[in-house]
């Protein structure tokens, strides 16, 4: 099969099966994304029947993460955005390290070296954005003061995964894996104080340049009156900041189209941007759970149940309860503190990532990608219960409810 021929069926297949499992989820009164996962799953190389393009959908996958984390920006200032760092920041910093810490002593457990129980705990201490800004967005809670939060702790922890990412390759070896040739001479600090000046250099260029010529471009095509054209200067500032970012500045895709979003957020005509991307963002965010479905490999269920389970323990349970904590020592209601232990209780694309990249390094045994896997695809599927059930006990949690440190 060529190429071309292999792009259209992975789109045709993938959002047929789609569209036909997120019917039947609604039908039975479950989120879509459900269904999304199943069609992934059955898409999927670990299951029996068609299987498309393993390569292509992560690839369109990320379209959609890149739509979304734009059109997420446009809601948000730097100001906002500053406006939680009190909070976001050293609630990020600390769940990181506790859910680290915690993943590493149940892989020492099972016998598994420190090393990759490091990348183990790495990987299951990192939320997905995508399914957080979903679920906001869905519950039009993405401008609240809670909704910031959440996307502020995000974010960093976002920041934090790319620094480990740049970071993993030259440590490798002292984690008994293989550093790739090109690591081997590199400091750690020159890398590290590398990584840092670019990732501060693109936010730089953003504020500075982007604030500027990104919202004078979008008000020079809107003169034009031509829908057409407007929607794709959008769609050209979204996906050329996210991939410039990666490929010049080392920064995610993810936080690239964010930025790129963030920075038009204050033009009369950033509203209109993520309007006219919206129909894109979902279906390309759809290829994004189908492209998670078909990671997961079912067996892993039925032979290493125990270590499923505690795995998804750490991260439903330990890591929202930390992050929960955490939020009421710093002083913010227990409303918050449940938005928040909520957006955590599930992993995604950068828990891959940290997994695909700590196997490449023979850092992770493979059984940990697994285990990361079907723990990412459950806590995906079980997270709009959470968030379903956070609506309903808002009632008992008032903003003006007293937290840890005023009692």
């Amino acid at each position: 099969m060529t190429h071309e021929e292999s792009l259209i069926e992975t789109l045709a297949i993938s959002l047929a099966l789609a569209f036909a499992f997120g019917l039947l989820a609604a039908r039975l009164r479950l989120p879509p994304l459900v269904g999304y996962l199943l069609a992934g799953i059955v898409l999927g190389p670990h299951t029996p029947g068609w299987v498309v393009d393993v390569r292509l959908a992560p690839q369109l996958a990320d379209i959609g993460v890149m739509l979304l984390m734009f059109s997420v920006g446009t809601h948000f200032t730097l100001r906002e955005l500053a406006a939680v760092k009190a909070v976001a920041v050293p609630g990020a910093l600390a769940q990181i390290v506790f859910s680290t810490a915690l993943g590493a002593w149940v892989a020492r457990l099972w016998g598994w070296s420190g090393g990759a129980g490091l990348v183990f705990g790495l990987a299951l201490s990192v939320a997905s954005t995508v399914v957080l800004l979903r679920a906001l967005q869905q519950r039009g809670a993405l401008a609240s003061d809670d909704g910031r939060i959440a996307v502020g702790w995000l974010v960093m922890e976002d920041l934090v995964t790319v620094v480990v990412l740049v970071l993993l390759p030259a440590v490798a070896g002292l984690l008994g894996g293989e550093t790739p040739a090109a690591a081997q001479h590199a400091s750690l600090w020159a890398m590290l104080a590398r990584v840092l000046g670019k990732v501060a250099l693109f936010v730089a260029l953003m504020l500075l340049v982007g604030a500027r010529a990104f919202p004078w471009i979008l008000a020079r095509v809107a003169r034009t009156n031509s829908r057409e054209l407007f929607t794709l200067a959008a769609i050209a500032l979204a996906l050329g900041v996210a991939y410039g970012a990666a490929k010049m500045f080392g920064v995610s895709v993810a936080l690239g189209a964010f930025f790129a979003g963030m920075v038009i957020s204050g033009s009369a005509h950033s509203q209109r941007a993520a309007g006219y991307l919206q129909p894109l963002q979902d279906i390309f965010t759809a290829l994004f759970f189908v492209a998670v479905g078909m990671l997961f490999e079912p067996l892993v269920l039925i032979q290493h149940p125990l270590q499923v389970l505690a795995v998804l323990a750490i991260i439903i349970l330990a890591k929202s309860f930390a992050a929960a904590l955490l939020v009421l020592l710093l002083r913010r209601p227990l409303r918050t503190a449940l938005t928040v232990a909520v957006a955590l209780a599930q992993i995604g694309e950068f828990s891959f990532i940290l997994a695909v990249t700590g196997v490449e390094l023979q850092v992770l045994p493979e059984l940990g990608e697994s285990y990361i896997v079907a723990g990412a695809l459950l806590s995906i599927a079980l997270n709009p219960l959470w968030f379903a059930l956070l609506a309903r006990t808002r009632a008992a949690a008032p903003a003006s409810q007293p937290t840890v440190s005023d009692t």
